[in-house]
Parts: structure tokens; C-alpha cells; sequence
């Protein structure tokens, strides 16, 4: 596993679709090291932290592996970065890596928290007012990281799984979910267990587990 290309951007305005809109999602690679806080990389930052950001999302992941998917259906050339991803991946797939899962690159660990969920940046980035449905579509989501412990990262650098959590949901399961593609009341309570995982998606959960208590009583 392996972390391929090290990407920031700052907040700029973007026409979309005759309005302007400030997105983050314009992502360059860099060379060198970057610090790491708890918030996000030296020279990146998140321009809606309503929906981005936050100690939870503080780093987005994207997997390589998903780039030969887009251009085969017409995105393309594609740059590191193009997806809006912080760190462009080799090797962590959404189905293998789980939520709670703890990884190290340089000195940085970090723990898997969530799927990323499509927005309508995408669309300002593709230029495409379709982009998002057609993301949404393609369940090739990418994931947030947690800062455990601030570091410096370097692209190059080896990823290590230094912890594996014990309930082995993967972010795949969570997209499912998400989705509507799963529904089984077996991975919901698993999920619940997962203490990484974010308190918008427990109490989603929470809530979707008592409806479906009520629907059965």
C-alpha cells in the first residue's frame, strides 16, 4: 500500500451553472513533505465545513485504482488530485479497508471514519451537471481519515494498517447502507459497534434501527 500523490487546494470561486460557488475541490500535487494537524494538511483547506472537514473528515483518501474505471468512461486525462482527494492511493480499496481501521504514513496515523458522500462539487469540477448522480452511481466513493497524531507525510511514502478494527465493516458496507444497496439489521448493529465511526451516521443508523424495530413489533 502506498501513498501516490500528496494534493491541496484553498477556497476559489467557480461559475457553476451561472451562479459562483467557493469549493476546495481543485486539488494540485505537491512535493516535499506536509505537516499534518487535526484539521487538515499544511496548504489545504476546506471551504464548506458543513459538508467537508471537521476533525472527523479532516483528510480525504482516494483510491488509483478507480481512476482506469473513469477514463474508460470518457473522464479523462486525469491528474492526481482530480477527484478532490487530499491522498491518492494504492492499495486501499473501499471493500478491504474498514471503518475504525488505524493506518501510519510517515509519522501521521490516522483512523478510517466514513465514506466520502456524493456533493454537488463535483459537478463544478467536471464541468457536468450530471457528475453527481453518475458518482453516486459508481459506489467509488473514497474515504475521511481522522488525525490520530500529527505528522509530516510524504508522497512516496508506504501505508502500514497498524490497527484493524474488530468489527469489520468496511467503508464498502458503509456505502451500501448508504446506498440502500444493504439492509440487514446484522451489519447496522455491527456498524453501531465501530467506536470510529462518526456521530451523524449513529444516530442515522440509531434511528433507521428503531424505525425497523417499530416496523416489525
Amino acid at each position: 500500500m502506498k501513498l501516490l500523490s500528496l494534493n491541496v487546494g484553498t477556497p476559489h470561486e467557480y461559475d457553476w451553472f451561472g451562479q459562483t460557488v467557493t469549493t476546495s475541490i481543485f486539488k494540485s500535487p505537491i512535493e516535499g513533505e506536509a505537516a499534518v494537524s487535526k484539521l487538515n494538511i499544511a496548504g489545504d483547506e476546506q471551504s464548506d465545513l458543513t459538508v467537508h472537514g471537521g476533525v472527523d473528515k479532516a483528510v480525504y483518501v482516494y483510491p488509483h485504482e478507480h481512476y482506469a474505471y473513469w477514463e474508460k468512461r470518457g473522464f479523462g486525462p486525469l491528474t492526481m488530485g482530480n477527484f478532490g482527494e487530499n491522498l491518492t492511493t494504492e492499495g486501499l480499496l473501499e471493500g478491504e479497508i474498514h471503518i475504525g481501521d488505524e493506518l501510519e504514513i510517515g509519522t501521521t496515523r490516522f483512523v478510517v471514519t466514513q465514506p466520502r458522500l456524493p456533493c454537488y462539487k463535483l459537478q463544478v469540477r467536471f464541468k457536468l451537471p450530471e457528475m453527481t448522480k453518475i458518482f453516486y452511481q459508481s459506489r467509488r466513493f473514497g474515504f475521511y481519515l481522522k488525525v490520530v497524531r500529527e505528522g509530516k507525510i510524504l508522497a512516496g511514502q508506504l501505508i502500514e494498517i497498524v490497527k484493524r478494527d474488530e468489527n469489520a465493516v468496511t467503508v464498502a458496507d458503509l456505502i451500501a447502507l448508504f446506498t440502500g444497496d444493504a439492509h440487514g439489521g446484522d451489519l447496522v448493529e455491527r456498524v453501531l459497534r465501530v467506536k470510529a465511526l462518526p456521530p451523524g451516521w449513529r444516530e442515522d443508523l440509531q434511528q433507521r434501527r428503531a424505525r425497523r424495530g417499530t416496523a416489525s413489533a
